[in-house]
């Protein structure tokens, strides 16, 4: 990375405990990680009726179902609309709400290039630190999930942005399927939900930095069998394999189908007690039972680049996903850092700004680059960089 020069090693769970968020990190310290692992897990179940489920885990996504009975089974002919549908309608609203809505929701999250000077005035005398979801931010929502891919003009903006500030993507998807997409090396890139984080290295190969959930692999494979078995039947379904987790899209499925579908979702994962459902645009996520999500993975990164604890830092996340409001909500815990989403109309959110469309994504990061550069003609200092550990 050109202005960073952070060295991470292959850590592992073990070695990167002292990386991790204070109550994570007691966990490890305490009981190792196999122990910490095991610990995670409780109380990350929710929402599927399995054993184990205390709330709706993973400081993410409700859980279906969490904190309730189990809903009773579907009645034939009747149209059930499970909780997971209307929270994929939320994530993808059809049509915009009336006028007076909008405008008081654009109000409470004004437009990151409206307010474009009021966001450079909150990041001077700051280090900027950039983190991005990909999906519906760098590239546009397409039907088919291998067909994202970005502009060469948004890739040079991203390039752009790397060069003068940490930057690391933060998806869903698999890291080697988002690093093909955005074929930038520079990056950091937190993949499957931020399970699998790697950063820049000066081989072929990028570094891992932390996979707090490798002995899921396993498990995961099966699961993927037997939703693409269960979901077979159902015109337009697909199941996507992103290495640490799973999505079944519904991009293509009719409307009708949703709720069938979500139910022979849920009935599969009776079988997969380690693993857990949440929901996005238009896609159900199956991800390993730990409490472990995109906001963490946030946390993770800032500390192990050396900002944790400092005051003269502003990260930086511009989603659009559901998934991304763990993010959100983790910079403003923090009071420290920005949260943009990337949406045509109102949503719930704990974002403070709002950008249109991965086309205002582009300006807005273009204008970021050249705020600094008119600001900062000479190399931006470097953070320190972290040793690698024995």
């Amino acid at each position: 990375m050109s202005n960073q020069d952070v060295v991470l090693p292959d850590m592992g769970i073990a070695a990167a405990a002292a990386a991790l968020p204070g109550p994570v990190r007691a966990l490890f310290a305490c009981r190792g990680a196999a122990g910490a692992v095991s610990s995670l897990r409780r109380g990350a179940y929710g929402g599927l009726g399995l054993p184990g489920a205390a709330d709706g885990g993973a400081g993410g996504e409700p859980l279906l179902g969490a904190r309730a009975a189990p809903a009773p089974a579907p009645v034939p002919g009747r149209t059930c609309t499970s909780r997971v549908v209307e929270n994929i309608r939320a994530s993808s609203p059809t049509r915009c709400p009336a006028v007076d809505e909008c405008d008081a929701w654009t109000r409470k999250h004004p437009s990151a290039l409206g307010s474009f000077d009021e966001v450079a005035a909150a990041a001077t005398g700051k280090r900027i630190v950039m983190f991005m979801d990909y999906d519906g931010t760098l590239s546009p929502i397409v039907t088919d999930p291998d067909m994202a891919f970005m502009t060469a003009e948004m890739r040079e903006a991203v390039r752009g942005v790397a060069k003068h500030f940490p930057t690391a993507i933060v998806t869903g998807r698999c890291v080697e399927k988002v690093c093909s997409f955005v074929g930038l090396s520079e990056l950091y890139y937190a993949g499957s939900h931020g399970v699998d984080i790697k950063g820049p290295s000066s081989k072929d190969d990028q570094m891992v930095l932390l996979q707090p959930a490798r002995e899921f692999l396993p498990v995961i494979d099966k699961a993927f069998r037997a939703l693409e078995e269960r979901t077979r039947a159902t015109p337009g379904a697909r199941v996507e394999h992103n290495k640490f987790c799973l999505s079944v899209h519904f991009r293509c499925v009719a409307e009708k189908s949703w709720s069938p579908l979500a139910e022979q979702v849920k009935a599969v994962l009776r079988d997969f007690p380690k693993l857990k459902l949440t929901e996005g645009r238009k896609v159900l996520e199956i991800r390993p039972a730990i409490m472990w999500d995109k906001g963490r993975a946030v946390e993770f990164l800032l500390k192990s680049l050396g900002f944790d604890d400092r005051s003269d830092v502003l990260p930086v996340y511009i989603g659009d996903d559901r998934t991304d409001e763990d993010a959100f909500k983790v910079l403003k815990k923090r009071g420290q850092g920005l949260g943009i989403l990337v949406s045509k109309c109102p949503k719930e959110t704990d974002a403070s700004y709002s950008l249109q469309d991965p086309t205002e994504v582009m300006e807005f990061l273009v204008r970021l680059v050249e705020w600094k550069r008119l600001r900062s003609p000479s190399p931006a200092a470097r953070p320190r960089a972290v040793q690698p550990q024995k």
